[in-house]
């Protein structure tokens, strides 16, 4: 049996990257995937690969800052599923570098709407639908900067250390009622957000990887593979805690 067999798993952000490695290992570990993401044809060429894993899937185009298309994706992945078993809230902006006396408001304002407004729109839709079934599981996706600091970087520091604190402080709220609600915090890992913010400099990347103990950047599929343990029976206990992915960079 697989172990997210009769599942229904719902990933946002899920068009690319983390999110995309995430929603091919939900459909692999046997669960009924939908994702959501803004960019429509990356959403139908990531909905063929699950759906040619042999995983049933649905793509959801939605932008997680506005509460209308939170309400509408919970909405059709019950209508289409009937449940929510399990939310891997994956969708997030790096933002620009600069000092922060540089940072724009614009800027720091879009960021926040992604990053934390996002965050909490989905938990709380996300909740209200798991609290009518009794059980369920949320996985936000924070960063090792959600625990650490980096200069030049802190609209984003800040954002992923707030989505600490909505996943320890849900965490508590909702124990009792069968919902756990963890955090993965990755490290450096090859997406297309790292491309991004190294302008695709291959000099740059080679430097974050010196930084690592294991001597590489991360794998999206890493990272998927312990969201999936998150949701698994094997991690039944867990609950309010963060879980670090990161090759041993925050403790070098």
């Amino acid at each position: 049996m697989k172990i997210l067999e009769h599942k229904v798993a719902l990933v946002t952000g899920g068009t690319s990257g983390i999110g995309k490695a995430t929603a091919l290992a939900f459909g692999a570990a046997g669960a009924k995937v939908v994702f959501s993401g803004r960019r429509e044809a990356e959403g139908e060429n990531t909905a063929d690969l699950i759906c040619k894993s042999g995983a049933e899937c649905l793509f959801v185009r939605s932008d997680v800052a506005s509460e209308a298309d939170v309400q509408t994706l919970i909405q059709k992945t019950v209508e289409s599923y009937g449940r929510l078993d399990i939310a891997f809230n994956n969708a997030g902006i790096e933002g620009s570098s600069n000092p922060l006396h540089e940072q724009s408001i614009e800027d720091f304002d879009r960021l926040m709407a992604i990053n934390v407004r996002g965050m909490f729109l989905c938990m709380k839709y996300e909740i209200q639908q798991m609290l009518t079934q009794g059980s369920g599981i949320i996985i936000n996706n924070s960063s090792v900067l959600g625990l650490l600091g980096t200069a030049e970087f802190s609209p984003y520091v800040a954002s992923k250390h707030a989505v600490m604190g909505l996943t320890r402080a849900a965490a508590l709220e909702y124990a009792k009622q069968g919902i756990q609600i963890n955090a993965v915090n990755p490290g450096y890992t090859a997406t297309e957000m790292i491309d991004r913010a190294s302008n695709k400099n291959p000099a740059l990347e080679q430097y974050l990887a010196s930084l690592i103990p294991m001597g590489r950047l991360g794998k999206p599929e890493e990272i998927a593979a312990t969201v999936v343990f998150l949701c698994s029976a094997a991690a039944s206990y867990i609950t309010g805690q963060s879980l670090v992915v990161d090759g041993g960079f925050t403790v070098s």
